[in-house]
């Protein structure tokens, strides 16, 4: 699966349709992608969401085309997809720091946002470490919702805020077991489950948990360190980007496991892991 070219086909599918509307699905279709795996990927390769990145070209056309014009901000509006003339002009200020109508004035600041690249020299280089692991299949019990990979809405650092808020964390914390906590994403739709978890049997069930059985597969297992969540998110990056297209591996479809171990989340030299479900590349 080469994502650098899916990507880069996206890009041309998206420049040329930013006067149309634009959900996801319809991007990950024309690139032969799940919306949810699509949505992973740009967002792991250029660092900003899918959303906000449409959002913010079609914005910077429009600016383009009211500066010095007399055009209608209600016809720019309609003609990059906003249903009405507030939420464009709000979306405009946002971005720009001027409303539609100041963007005309000539000296008026505006901002460009410039098409993203997925060119090899933008990826970066280095080493990432891994060890290749077998495990038999295993049961977890914890918690879950469904997710957004998107940075707005209910996210992976709301999940935990949210289990820590209701005492959730607290129960699986106080499970009689010496099992670090997992973070656990799986079934990739246009959302995702996310389960905060510890190994255990059914015996460990408490009142708000539940059990899940993690299959067997083979597991590819990256150490990752710092802070959290830089750590795991700059791990998985560094997996997507340098990992996967050096390798003779692919994701198997399977939970993705993040292993927090025994220290200080926040300290600089905290150590966590990533697992990743790998099989053998298919050749076609």
């Amino acid at each position: 699966m080469d994502w650098q070219k899916r990507l880069e086909d996206a890009l041309e599918f998206i420049e040329s349709n930013l006067e149309a509307s634009l959900p996801v699905e319809t991007i990950a279709k024309a690139v032969y992608s799940s919306p949810f795996h699509f949505q992973r990927m740009f967002h792991i390769w250029s660092g900003i969401t899918l959303g906000e990145y449409v959002r913010k070209r079609k914005l910077t056309l429009a600016a383009q085309e009211l500066a010095g014009s007399s055009v209608k901000v209600v016809d720019v509006a309609f003609k990059y997809g906003y249903e009405s003339p507030e939420a464009f002009c709000k979306a405009f200020r946002k971005l720009h720091g001027v409303s539609p109508s100041e963007a005309r004035k000539p000296g008026v600041a505006i901002k460009a946002f410039p098409r993203v690249s997925f060119e090899p020299h933008t990826l970066g280089d280095g080493e990432v470490e891994y060890r290749i692991v077998e495990r038999d299949a295993f049961t977890v019990v914890g918690t879950s919702a469904q997710l957004s990979c998107g940075s707005e809405g209910r996210t992976r650092q709301w999940f935990w805020g949210a289990s820590r808020g209701d005492g959730t964390f607290a129960k699986l914390s106080a499970l009689e077991t010496d099992t670090p906590l997992l973070g656990i994403t799986m079934n990739f739709e246009e959302e995702f489950t996310y389960m905060i978890a510890r190994e255990a049997d059914a015996a460990a069930l408490a009142d708000v948990l539940f059990l899940q059985t993690i299959p067997a597969s083979t597991w590819a297992v990256f150490p990752c360190a710092g802070p959290i969540p830089e750590a795991i998110q700059n791990g998985l990056r560094n997996i997507y980007k340098l990992w996967f297209p050096a390798t003779e591996f692919e994701h198997a479809g399977l939970p993705e496991l993040e292993v927090y171990l025994p220290g200080d989340a926040q300290a600089e030299d905290y150590r966590c892991e990533a697992w990743i479900p790998i099989v053998k590349k298919t050749v076609i």
